[in-house]
């Protein structure tokens, strides 16, 4: 990456951190994902229950892969589930994990996480139970406001995950959100997190790159 970009990434998270702040959550700048992977294992503790919500930043990042192979932790990981039924008690499990990771649809550069969810599971598990909540985020995750938040999530995030995800909605065919009210519609929850209640429950890592949709 240029000095350039990665002076501009370095300053905008700044900013975005010290409106995290304000908010109650902890934020922090991590130039490469190895840094980031690093402060993550930093939170967890042996013998803790930990968990994740859906996330192809987790997945680009290898940060799954490193959760998966850690043997000092008790990883609920839906992926193991043979029924539907288990992959539900995984669901209700994880709401009561030590730490929880996903990624954001968003964050506006006043340090709000913007979230639309299909199941709900992971807005759920942002909003409350588990004791940590631990946010992998590129840099394009970044919007200058909670509008344009949402219309990244609708026409660039969603569009992806539906394809990805084979689902019959019109963003997928299109590319294009037409605020459906399809059967396949994964747009069902839509959270803004403007405050975290207690304070450094959530920790955001901004990490100096590009990942997830």
């Amino acid at each position: 990456m240029d000095t350039i970009k990665s002076k501009y990434h370095e300053t905008l998270a700044a900013t975005v951190i010290k409106n995290l702040e304000k908010r109650q959550m902890e934020g922090y700048y991590c130039p490469t994902v190895e840094d980031a992977e690093k402060l993550a294992f930093s939170f967890l503790k042996d013998g803790q229950t930990v968990s994740f919500g859906g996330s192809m930043t987790l997945e680009e990042t290898g940060m799954l892969t490193a959760l998966r192979h850690d043997p000092s932790i008790h990883l609920i990981d839906r992926s193991t589930a043979k029924t539907p039924d288990e992959t539900k008690k995984m669901y209700h499990d994880a709401l009561s994990s030590d730490v929880y990771f996903m990624s954001t649809n968003a964050i506006t550069t006043g340090g709000e996480l913007v979230n639309i969810d299909g199941t709900g599971n992971r807005v759920a598990a942002l909003i409350y139970g588990p004791e940590t909540v631990v946010i992998l985020a590129g840099m394009n995750k970044i919007a200058a406001n909670v509008d344009e938040a949402l219309s990244r999530v609708h026409n660039v995030a969603t569009a992806q995950n539906c394809i990805r995800l084979d689902k019959k909605t019109p963003c997928a065919i299109t590319g294009a959100c037409a605020d459906c009210l399809s059967p396949d519609c994964i747009c069902n929850q839509v959270v803004i997190t403007r405050r975290s209640g207690i304070k450094g429950r959530i920790k955001v890592l901004l990490i100096g790159e590009s990942f997830g949709y």
